[in-house]
């Protein structure tokens, strides 16, 4: 019998690009998801690209009686992978009671039901937002967890504190936080990929938006950074690298052989690229010419984070493989199918 995983937020970014990664590897997929930042569409997307429809159910994991509900009628989950979250670090400044209700509430209500399983796995989608402006670099998961430059920033130390605490009292509960780092690109079909909806509060897609002639030109925040060209440095990794790690998360939570009940580990590519590489590297690998400006920095940004993989190298056996390049050709190529939707909608 396949094993069954319930993906929170699975028309979502990154988990979309799970399922498929899940539906690839024989895994039996239900999605929860409550439409507020995704479209159905995507359901049909990944239903193109691997020949199956995953289960899904319209919940806000807010209700706290729904998710009760969902858990009565599917009695047999193996293992829940929660993306559902509220992500945009600007846009957390100013509503942080709407990250602290949307991020925490959906969390504890999930848990409190898989709480009363005999056993659980869960794996929570953290982000590298927790180390703050790290002391060194590159980041280790042994790196201390400063406090919080945004409200969503917080929401994921709250959240990881949240799952390690549970863990403590409850062995049958065994879980894995995924610290991202900064995830890019779309499935290479273009069937899914990035939809941010109204202003894109990531980098990428405002790069593809603003090539594409939605966006005037890309803002660059701050050219002050204490960096070689004075731009903020990320670790870009590919969506499908990411997605494909949580699959290797997901078995070793299933087989057993976790050295604790509670595990983080990083994921990222190792490497980090500034915003102004990452432009030229759009440029080079796409062939089209991006108008930028330089304007001030960002509230809650940082001067510069980049992961050490060697954890998630050897435990999870796992690696990044796709380049930035191939990454961004992804995004461009999803950008222009978008576009062609929309014109066919019109």
């Amino acid at each position: 019998m396949n094993k069954k995983v319930l993906v929170t937020g699975g028309l979502g970014f990154i988990g979309s690009h799970t399922v498929v990664a899940l539906q690839k590897e024989g895994f039996e997929v239900i999605i929860i998801d409550n439409l507020s930042n995704s479209s159905i569409d995507v359901l049909g997307g990944i239903t193109k690209i691997t020949g199956t429809t995953p289960e899904f159910e319209n919940i806000d994991l807010r209700d706290k009686q729904a998710v009760k509900r969902f858990f009565e009628k599917y009695t047999e989950i193996d293992g829940v992978i929660h993306f559902a979250a509220s992500k945009a670090v600007g846009e957390s400044v100013e509503k942080p009671l709407l990250y602290y209700e949307n991020n925490i509430s959906s969390l504890v209500y999930l848990l409190q039901e898989l709480n009363e399983r005999e056993s659980a796995n869960f794996i929570f989608s953290s982000s590298c937002t927790v180390y703050g402006q790290a002391d060194k670099l590159p980041i280790t998961e042994d790196a201390p967890v400063k406090k919080a430059e945004s409200p969503y920033g917080n929401t994921k130390q709250i959240g990881e504190e949240i799952i390690q605490d549970i863990c403590k009292v409850s062995p049958q509960l065994k879980a894995i936080s995924l610290r991202y780092f900064n995830p890019i690109g779309a499935h290479p079909s273009a069937d899914i990929g990035e939809l941010p909806i109204g202003t894109p509060q990531n980098l990428v897609p405002f790069i593809t938006q603003t090539a594409i002639g939605k966006r005037d030109e890309l803002s660059v925040f701050g050219d002050d950074y204490p960096t070689e060209d004075g731009t903020a440095i990320r670790d870009y990794i590919h969506v499908l690298d990411l997605a494909e790690a949580h699959v290797h998360a997901l078995k070793r939570l299933l087989q057993n052989n976790e050295k604790s009940n509670y595990e983080v580990f990083n994921l990222g590519t190792g490497q980090g690229n500034s915003v102004l590489e990452v432009i030229k590297a759009f440029e080079g690998s796409t062939g089209e010419k991006l108008p930028y400006k330089i304007v001030g920095r960002r509230e809650g940004d940082i001067t510069a984070a980049y992961a050490d993989t060697t954890k998630a190298n050897q435990e999870l056996k796992w690696k990044a493989e796709r380049s930035l390049e191939e990454a961004l050709s992804s995004a461009w190529k999803w950008q222009l199918e978008v576009k062609k939707r929309e014109e066919e909608d019109n």
